[in-house]
C-alpha cells in the first residue's frame, strides 16, 4: 500500500484545530501520516499538537519553527522533511479542515491512475456538493484565479485551496527547494516552477493534474485570511509576473535549479 505524509501548516489554530477528526482519519488508514507545522505560534496550539502526537506517535511527526514564517514557508519546509523519505505521496491541507479529510483517500486513487501526478482541491459550486463561501472571498478569488490562469498559461480553476496531494518525485523536491518569492500567493509560484525544474511546456505538465471538485467544503470562522490579503495577492501577481515573464526570469531559473550564475555550473 502507498503511504502518504499530509502536510499541516498550523499559526494559532489552538481553538480551530479538531485533534478527534485527524486521529480518526489516522485509525480508518494505517498508511496515512501527518506532519503538523507549528509556525510560531503564540497560542496552545503546539500542546494542543503534542497531545495528538501522544496518542499516535507512530503516524503523528511535529516540526516546529520558533517564530512565525508564513504559510508558504511553513509548507515549504514540511514538504522538504516528507519528500526526505518514506511517502510515496505528500501533500498539505488546511488545519481548520474546510476540506474534510475524507477527501485524501478520493485524491490518492486519482493519484493512481496513470499519470497523475498531482491532485488539487477545487471550490466549484455544483449540484449535489456542499461548498459554503462567502460571496465576496468567492468572486474576488474568481478575479485572483483568472489572473493565475493567464499568468500561468494554464486553465486552473483553483490554485488557492488548501488541498493539494502530489506524487513523490525528484523534480517535487526542486519545487519546494528554495523558499518562494510571494507569500500569500505562493500555490502559484509552486505551479509555475515544475515547467521550469522538468524543462517542459505549461501544457505539456498540467495534462499530468487533475483539479478535483470537492464534495464540501466550508469556510471556516477564525480563518487568518482577511479582505486586505486579496490586496497582497493583487500586488504578489505582478511580483510573479515580474520573475515569470520578463528578463528576470533567467536568473530566476538560475534560482530555483541551483545554477551558479558566475561559474554557470549545477
Amino acid at each position: 500500500m502507498r503511504k502518504t505524509g499530509i502536510i499541516v501548516p498550523c499559526y494559532n489554530e489552538s481553538k480551530r484545530i479538531n485533534p478527534n477528526a485527524f486521529l480518526c482519519a489516522l485509525e480508518k488508514d494505517l498508511n496515512l501520516f501527518f506532519i503538523f507545522v507549528n509556525d510560531g505560534s503564540t497560542d496552545e496550539t503546539l500542546n494542543v499538537l503534542k497531545s495528538i502526537k501522544e496518542k499516535n506517535p507512530a503516524q503523528v511527526e511535529i516540526l516546529s519553527i520558533e517564530k512565525n514564517t508564513g504559510k508558504a514557508e511553513a509548507v515549504r519546509r514540511g514538504m522538504l522533511k516528507a519528500l526526505e523519505g518514506r511517502f510515496d505521496n505528500v501533500g498539505y491541507w488546511d488545519a481548520d479542515l474546510s476540506t474534510p479529510l475524507d477527501a485524501i483517500e478520493v485524491f490518492c486513487r486519482l493519484l493512481d491512475s496513470a499519470d497523475v501526478e498531482i491532485v488539487i482541491g477545487s471550490r466549484v459550486r455544483l449540484l449535489g456538493r456542499k461548498i459554503e463561501r462567502r460571496a465576496m472571498r468567492h468572486y474576488l478569488g474568481r478575479v485572483f484565479a483568472t489572473c493565475a490562469s493567464m499568468l500561468l498559461n494554464i486553465s486552473v480553476y483553483d490554485t488557492q485551496c488548501g488541498a493539494k496531494i502530489f506524487r513523490n518525485s525528484p523534480s517535487l523536491r526542486q519545487v519546494f527547494g528554495k523558499p518562494f518569492k510571494v507569500k500569500w500567493t505562493f500555490d502559484v509560484e509552486m505551479l509555475a516552477r515544475f515547467p521550469i525544474v522538468m524543462g517542459v511546456s505549461p501544457s505539456e505538465i498540467s495534462s499530468r493534474w487533475v483539479e478535483h471538485p470537492l464534495d464540501e467544503w466550508v469556510d471556516v470562522k477564525g480563518s487568518n485570511i482577511k479582505g486586505k490579503d486579496f490586496i497582497k495577492g493583487g500586488i504578489e501577481i505582478g511580483i510573479l509576473y515580474f520573475y515569470l515573464c520578463t528578463p528576470a526570469r533567467k536568473a530566476y531559473e538560475k534560482y530555483l535549479l541551483g545554477i551558479d550564475p558566475e561559474k554557470n555550473v549545477f
